[in-house]
């Protein structure tokens, strides 16, 4: 399969990955957000049942490079979002 180059914004949107290509997304985005100085990053989500938030707070939980996370405010999303700090210095 074929790369698919994505911009290394303060957010990115899930809803075009396949629950399976999160995990290593998430990983490899995060990395080049550090690297390019973008330590706060809003992941979108969304609402639906739930079950691509879960997975997503699981793989920030274990994570070498999230601080923390919460969810975004309501302008932001609200819980169709999550918003992720970043370590300053990369520990993976």
């Amino acid at each position: 399969m074929k790369p698919v180059k994505i911009p290394i914004e303060d957010f990115i949107d899930l809803h075009t990955f396949s629950p399976e290509e999160v995990s290593d997304l998430l990983s490899e985005y995060f990395s080049e957000c550090i690297k390019n100085g973008i330590f706060t990053v809003r992941i979108i989500h969304g609402k639906g049942r739930g079950f691509l938030k879960n997975s997503v707070v699981k793989i920030l939980k274990k994570s070498p490079f999230v601080e923390s996370f919460k969810d975004a405010p309501m302008e932001a999303g609200g819980w169709g979002a999550t918003i992720v700090e970043l370590k300053k210095e990369e520990k993976a």
